[in-house]
């Protein structure tokens, strides 16, 4: 077949007219009415032109959007980071699986709409849906790549756009959109569904697994820790926990049920110990290196998770140190390079108090120490993150001259890294390391190093990491959401 894409009319899904809601609930709803149309429609032209029907049109659908007018300078409480704009005008925002977000748009419409005292208006965006994303989001089937087809796949639909999917709005370089509307969310739907898809890549579970509380880490003994971890508390029927994914999609809902390795893991192999609304926690091995831990953040970020934290291995810098310490990040040494242009070094990433005491007070309640004795196993202070896994390699005039003017304790490959994305992105961050090598000081990472005391405590460390987050998720999101990570002009929604 050809086309000739000159020629072809232009055909979209029934235009329905705007309207104003002032139940959150009931806004979502036409949301997903919206969205399940526009995929519909985009869906059933691409499965009919792939057999074997000649495209007649150009095949357009729309995301849905959200649109909110604010009159007046209202006086807005002033301890809220989120839920309200800064100053009058017309805010928009365009959305993408409102299924999956149903309770996160619930609740942010919700605040709007009380502390604004206005409706929100739900309508059809102009921002075109790109087939790939609707095909993914309804079905199994695959977009052939450019030339596969016997047309050209643009001439007939459109496709993913760099134009509306970058790191703008983020970066606090976006202006107002074309018809002068403000920026309601941190994220396009384009960005979001381009994320959504490169999560199930990377990672081998659907994003409807991921919780609200993620675990990075670089070593797989996590993992194994992790997966024992979730199979004692679904045994449990009073933990709230209510199930356990593993790569490939695979869900045990019992302790004792059967989970298959895959053949192949993926390139950052994820576990989710799943509880309602999205309240559990996910774990994902990252693997070693700053790439790796932006590429997980920067796709996990437009899931809007309420904490990360990183919980893995790293040199220590110190010779009081011992290997299986402890170290509570309270600052970041960034020498990892990989977010120069999206963060400038001279930004100071601060520790987040509220992160800082749950992971202190985990580390007591699991190791049974407290006050000045926790001092004798955990170290808080400067972690350096470097983009170089042989730094030790190097002359050590300059490198270790570098470490000790920061006051650094520990040294990795993820952690600044991470916490520089949390700030970016407006995620809580926390970093909580455990010692396992001393390179200063004749200890390197070699074969049989390993001490009784090492093995107890990096048993103890996922437990650490897990309890933090449970204590984090017993706090009021306004007490995790502070207005630290929120600039000057700040989009309304978490």
């Amino acid at each position: 077949m050809t086309t000739d894409a000159r020629f072809l009319p232009v055909q979209t899904p029934d235009a329905a007219a705007p309207r104003d809601f002032t139940d959150a609930a009931a806004a979502v709803a036409h949301l997903r009415a919206l969205y399940d149309q526009a995929t519909g429609f985009l869906l059933g032209h691409f499965t009919a032109i792939l057999e074997g029907t000649s495209p007649v049109a150009r095949y357009r659908a729309f995301y849905p959007e959200v649109r909110l007018i604010v009159p007046t300078h209202g006086k807005i409480d002033s301890r809220l980071s989120f839920g309200h704009v800064v100053a009058p005008g017309v805010y928009a925002a365009t959305v993408t699986r409102p299924d999956l977000f149903q309770h996160y748009l619930t609740e942010q419409l919700g605040l709007l709409i009380k502390n604004h005292g206005v409706p929100v208006t739900i309508g059809l965006s102009d921002t075109p849906m790109p087939v790939h994303f609707a095909v993914a989001a309804q079905s199994d089937l695959a977009v052939p790549q450019e030339g596969v087809l016997d047309f050209s796949l643009r001439d007939v639909f459109d496709v993913p756009d760099l134009n509306t999917m970058n790191d703008d709005i983020v970066n606090g370089v976006a202006g107002a959109m074309p018809d002068g509307s403000q920026h309601l969310a941190a994220f396009t739907a384009q960005r979001v569904d381009y994320s959504l898809a490169r999560l199930a890549h990377y990672t081998a579970t659907a994003p409807e697994h991921f919780q609200n509380f993620v675990l990075f880490t670089n070593y797989q003994f996590y993992v194994d820790e992790f997966e024992a971890f979730a199979r004692h508390v679904l045994s449990d029927p009073d933990s709230g926990y209510t199930a356990f994914v593993a790569p490939g999609n695979q869900q045990i809902t019992d302790g004792h049920d059967t989970i298959v390795p895959l053949s192949k893991l993926p390139q950052m192999p994820t576990y989710h110990l799943k509880r309602a609304n999205g309240q559990g926690i996910t774990l994902v091995n990252i693997g070693v290196g700053p790439s790796n831990a932006k590429t997980a953040t920067d796709h996990i970020a437009v899931l809007r998770p309420h904490v990360w934290l990183m919980v893995g291995h790293c040199a220590g810098l110190r010779n009081s140190q011992s290997l299986g310490d402890f170290v509570l990040a309270h600052a970041y040494l960034r020498e990892d390079h990989v977010l120069d242009d999206d963060l400038p070094v001279w930004v100071p990433i601060p520790a987040l108090a509220e992160v800082q005491v749950a992971l202190q007070e985990a580390v007591a309640e699991v190791t049974q120490l407290d006050g000045y004795e926790l001092k004798r196993i955990m170290r808080t202070g400067t972690v350096a993150t470097i983009d170089n896994r042989n730094w030790e390699l190097r002359d050590q005039s300059g490198p270790v001259h570098r470490l000790s003017l920061s006051r650094a304790v520990a040294l990795d490959m993820e952690s600044a890294t991470i916490a520089a994305n949390g700030f970016r992105f407006r995620v809580p961050y926390g970093t909580l390391l455990c010692v396992s090598d001393k390179p200063l000081h004749g200890e390197l990472k070699l074969p049989g190093m390993a001490t009784d005391f090492y093995r107890t405590q990096v048993a103890n460390h996922l437990l650490i990491g897990i309890r933090a987050m449970e204590k984090l998720r017993d706090m009021p999101l306004e007490r995790i959401h502070s207005r630290k990570l929120r600039s000057f002009s700040e989009t309304a929604f978490l």
